[in-house]
């Protein structure tokens, strides 16, 4: 059968056919048509879309482009000089929608209104940002590359043009941009960076897209330049800027959270285009030193409000965690372009854990409003605040005065489809799981899977190549003892790697099966990370689970003991109230006795021994918490090891 061509994915990394590294390509041809990350995008076109538009216009972000025409342009509105950021995600975002043919009524007039503004205002040398085009603007352009984010701005301005011409068919927002990279590409020929990476990435992608080497070379010095003294460090030191030593000497990942994964996805963009050894030596040291030693359980990153910072090794209050929804999708973007580069499943693993804890938290169920920083517990007397604000609401937020988040969900969830599968030459790769059509130029199968809340995942060839071709599919490092099954029969082959491949003759209307185990599991942590010592949390396929006081009617969350034997013999439930077909885990916890009421008491303790009181517990996935109500939660929970340094009987 000959092969058939398929459309280059709109906003996701792709490469370009002499591009001198990646193990694997991406692969375009997925629509998802089922399951949880189906209803994830039903709501964002639905809910989330609208909500943003209507938040956008209503915080004066297209007001301030539109003032620009004026002759005497009213004030700038809002604090900070990237607002334009917020515009250029949620077009992105729209692109997908609009290529589609699934975006809501008056999505268009927004997208055209938009649009039509940024080729209207932008300077005569290309130069575009709403903030410092202002003739009142406190500050002139490029004179504070620390803070004022024009690089970051033309990345945004940049990603939302690659999807706009990719997925519409639509080139003004392109041409725009490429007058803005144009002006930039020679502005910083000779050296400077911008404080918050980012363009980093789109640069490259523009490279992708027109074949203009400068935008790459320029990228690449960008990378190159960190730690060589060409930033003004303010208010923070070098390293909030990953700015105090050159990028490949980097011991850790380091500083603000976001900063410093955009800069490693778009070291690693760079790496993939020009297979720079150098930084693919970097990168995985730093992503293996993250994940052993500063990633939250959930797949957040980033333990420190006063700096947005990821924080020492092993500092992971949970508490005090802010894990930033923006980080989260950050991390996203490196681990997918990690995997591109070395195949390696390992780096989806961390990709899933986070889609579906440190991301998916971000939004509340109903898509209208967000969390900018995302604990793993609260306490009964805790009130929510994004870490810009003074003040904030007890939980989710409608927006916020850096409106960051709400935007970067919006163009996330617009393109999950373009991270569920990649193929390399004879094969096709399947990185995530969910009911979706999977077209490659050879191949093309449909795959249902009630995935993440079961692991059975089928997989049915709708069009077979000629010649042998393998279906890797990935075994997560949770699922022991995966097995499948090709039309019916055992498939003997074992995972290598974190894959199990079935290499063989296709005709169409074969049927591959995987079974990926979903016990409960109870995971501790290492004994360095104090502030979850003694505890455990429980977890079950990719989700992450928690205790909310709603479930816990009989105790309070913080006096709730539950140890291991009692997690892994959890009831597995079914709460469609809380998302479609969400699992829920029913535990037998016991009430730990009354605390003492010193603060620090002194030990060994008298013995108050009491009797301890059985009570049943639901724990909720981690990221449907806060939907109902304030109410304390905890994703780790006491264990009857120890009480009041007393060994428990």
């Amino acid at each position: 059968m000959t092969s058939k061509q398929v459309t280059p994915p709109a906003g996701a990394v792709r490469l370009t056919p002499g591009a001198a590294s990646g193990a694997v390509r991406p692969l375009p041809g997925v629509r998802i048509t089922g399951g949880l990350l189906h209803h994830f995008r039903v709501r964002n076109s639905t809910a989330t879309i609208p909500h943003t538009i209507e938040q956008l216009r209503a915080a004066g972000n297209v007001a301030n482009l539109s003032r620009l025409l004026e002759q005497d342009p009213p004030p700038y509105r809002g604090r900070y000089p990237f607002l334009d950021t917020d515009l250029y995600k949620t077009l992105e975002g729209l692109a997908y929608d609009l290529g589609d043919g699934t975006a809501e009524e008056g999505v268009r007039d927004f997208y055209e209104e938009v649009v039509c503004l940024l080729e209207r205002v932008q300077a005569g040398d290309g130069y575009l940002n709403s903030f410092f085009q202002d003739p009142a603007a406190a500050k002139k352009p490029w004179e504070d590359l620390a803070w004022g984010h024009e690089l970051y701005t033309l990345g945004h301005l940049i990603q939302a043009a690659v999807a706009a011409s990719r997925r519409m068919g639509d080139d003004r927002l392109l041409r725009v941009a490429r007058r803005f990279a144009d002006l930039v590409t020679e502005r910083f020929a000779g050296g400077g960076i911008d404080g918050h990476p980012e363009v980093e990435m789109a640069l490259v992608e523009l490279y992708r897209e027109t074949g203009e080497r400068a935008y790459l070379d320029l990228a690449a010095a960008f990378i190159d330049r960190r730690g060589s003294g060409q930033l003004t460090h303010s208010i923070f030191p070098g390293d909030y800027f990953q700015d105090h030593v050159p990028f490949r000497e980097l011991p850790s990942v380091t500083g603000h959270a976001v900063r410093m994964a955009y800069l490693a996805a778009g070291a690693a963009d760079v790496l993939l285009e020009t297979g720079d050894r150098t930084l693919e030596k970097a990168l995985t040291r730093l992503w293996d030193d993250m994940v052993a030693t500063k990633l939250y359980i959930t797949g957040g990153l980033g333990s420190r409000h006063s700096d947005e910072a990821i924080g020492d090794r092993y500092e992971l209050p949970s508490e005090r965690a802010y894990a930033e929804t923006c980080a989260a999708i950050a991390l996203m973007q490196w681990a997918w372009r990690m995997f591109l580069a070395t195949g390696g499943a390992s780096y989806l693993d961390v990709f899933e854990r986070v889609l579906y804890n440190a991301y998916a938290v971000g939004l509340s169920a109903d898509g209208r409003a967000f969390f900018y920083d995302n604990p793993l517990q609260r306490r009964p007397d805790h009130a929510q605040r994004s870490g810009a604000e003074a003040d904030g609401e007890p939980l989710r937020r409608a927006w916020f005065g850096c409106p960051c988040c709400p935007p970067n969900i919006v163009r996330w969830m617009a393109q999950l489809a373009d991270y569920v599968a990649a193929e390399r030459d004879g094969a096709v790769l399947i990185a995530q799981y969910a009911t979706a059509r999977v077209e490659t130029a050879e191949l093309d199968l449909d795959m249902a899977t009630g995935y993440p809340w079961d692991g059975d995942v089928r997989l049915t060839v709708r069009r077979a190549p000629t010649g042998r071709y393998a279906l890797a599919l990935r075994v997560p490092g949770w699922a022991r003892g995966a097995t499948a099954t090709v039309n019916g029969e055992t498939w003997t082959g074992e995972p290598d790697g974190g894959w199990l491949t079935v290499e063989r003759f296709w005709s169409p209307g074969d049927e591959v099966r995987l079974t990926l185990p979903m016990p409960v599991r109870a995971h501790g942590s290492h004994p360095y990370l104090d502030a979850t010592r003694g505890a455990i949390a429980l977890a079950r396929g990719p989700i992450v689970y928690c205790v909310e006081q709603h479930d816990s009617p009989q105790a309070a969350v913080d006096d709730l003991l539950v140890g291991v034997p009692e997690a892994l013999e959890a009831e597995i439930g079914r709460r469609d109230d809380l998302a479609p077909g969400a699992v829920v885990l029913n535990v037998t916890a016991r009430t730990a006795p009354p605390p003492p009421p010193e603060l620090y008491p002194e030990l060994p303790a008298p013995d108050t021994a009491q009797p301890e009181t059985q009570v049943p517990v639901t724990f909720v996935p981690y990221f449907l918490w806060g939907n109902r109500g304030p109410a304390a939660m905890r994703v780790w929970v006491r264990t009857p090891n120890t009480t009041n340094g007393k060994k428990a009987t």
